[in-house]
């Protein structure tokens, strides 16, 4: 026969385990508090006081949306995931552009210090109102203020491009494949799945589009798209004097001549983007690290240095 507990004994038992757990739970609170307060310091910090930020930090050249060269000051600039830098010509260093970290998802230079932009606001825009999807933005001072054009809450481009008078973007949203003549009326032209795209700098009617399972081009300003002969890539960049380029997912070099695409080289790395100049090509890429640098090559593609990585942490 077993004994059984007193029941005074059984209720100071039940007491104590109700007690312990209770201690357990709270310092587990306390731990998830501190996690959330530090991790709150530190976007009040980066946000509120972006001037503290440089690219040598955690919030520094990684996850690059886009690039081109600033006709101002031939500066090379950079939009990323958490704001946009500036690579001065002739200088490896990179300089933050302003006090934003919003996410520049597209990207591209229309002239001397004039960029357009789409993408997310940081936490201090969205404080100020700005909407989760800022649609098409423009910059008419190389980056430093950002100001609301058209469809704010309503597309995230990422990808844009503009010639003969035309702003072609694709919302990822929706896989619409927009155009405007005026940047603030937009025309939905077709709808289908794209890695990036870029325009004939000779015809803007003529695109060439990288897809999820073959390059796809149009002849009708993206009205309609036919399969293109071609490698499987995943950034394209077109300019009239270099041609037209385009870099696959493993780092692999194409440019497309008369007779068709040729292989002519290999970025040391995963490609985030591409950008064809009269001089130089341009890459981001990420390294057997899964740090992001930025290269040039001016050689056409067959070898590439590195022109600026974030330092070790």
């Amino acid at each position: 026969m077993v004994a059984r507990p007193s029941r005074s004994r059984s209720v100071r038992r039940r007491r104590v385990v109700l007690r312990s757990a209770l201690v357990a739970m709270a310092l587990v609170v306390v731990g998830v508090g501190l996690v959330v307060v530090r991790t709150q310091l530190r976007a009040q910090l980066v946000n509120d006081g972006a001037q503290s930020v440089n690219p040598n930090d955690a919030y520094g050249i990684s996850h690059v949306h886009g690039l081109g060269v600033n006709p101002a000051d031939d500066s090379l600039i950079v939009a990323t995931h958490n704001g946009s830098f500036r690579l001065p010509a002739g200088d490896d260093t990179a300089v933050r552009i302003g006090d934003s970290l919003q996410d520049t998802m597209g990207f591209t230079v229309v002239g001397p210090d004039h960029f357009l932009g789409s993408g997310h606001p940081d936490l201090a825009g969205r404080r100020a109102g700005q909407p989760n999807q800022l649609g098409l933005i423009e910059s008419t001072d190389g980056g430093s203020a950002w100001s609301a054009i058209a469809l704010g809450g309503e597309v995230d481009f990422h990808g844009l491009a503009a010639s003969g008078g035309r702003t072609y973007g694709w919302d990822s949203g929706t896989r619409r494949f927009m155009m405007s003549t005026d940047q603030r009326e937009w025309e939905t032209r077709s709808t289908l799945d794209l890695f990036g795209f870029d325009v004939d700098p000779a015809d803007p009617d003529h695109l060439v589009a990288a897809g999820p399972q073959r390059l796809v081009e149009s002849f009708d300003g993206g009205r309609t798209w036919a399969a293109a002969v071609g490698p499987l890539l995943v950034a394209i960049s077109w300019d009239q004097t270099a041609g037209l380029w385009g870099v696959g997912a493993s780092g692999d070099v194409h440019r497309r001549e008369r007779s068709g695409w040729t292989y002519v080289g290999a970025l040391p790395g995963d490609v985030q983007a591409v950008l064809a100049t009269p001089d130089a090509l341009y890459a981001a890429a990420s390294d057997v690290d899964s740090r992001t640098g930025i290269y040039r090559s001016v050689d056409a593609g067959e070898t590439w240095e590195l022109r600026y990585r974030d330092p070790e942490p």
